[in-house]
């Protein structure tokens, strides 16, 4: 017989969640697309449910992940700060050593 492990890793502060799966997803299309409305577009969210996990995001991080400039004439755009990259590289190494660990433990009632 086959085992698997599920497992869904987030980080939370005093405040509620600051980073998971779904926000890790919505920042990575945003540094794809350059604009929070493609992005959401992009993931089927509506643009106010996408806007409002940014601000959660932007407000529970230490500094900015995300800057973005309104529309207008010229268009607006949102781009990761270089600290926003390093926290999603971050959360990607974590996620993924807790899968390599928990596949590891798995062995052991598999046998």
């Amino acid at each position: 017989m086959n085992y698997k492990i599920k497992s869904r890793i987030w980080i939370e502060s005093e405040n509620g969640v600051f980073l998971g799966e779904g926000r890790v997803r919505l920042l990575k299309a945003i540094a794809d697309t350059g604009s929070l409305s493609k992005a959401a577009s992009s993931l089927d969210m509506s643009y106010k449910k996408a806007w409002k996990l940014l601000d959660s995001i932007n407000k529970t991080a230490k500094k900015p992940l995300v800057i973005t400039s309104t529309g207008g004439k010229g268009g607006g755009g949102a781009n990761l700060t270089s600290y926003g990259e390093k926290v999603i590289e971050t959360f990607d190494t974590i996620n993924q050593k807790c899968w390599e660990f928990l596949d590891n433990e798995l062995k052991n009632i598999s046998l």
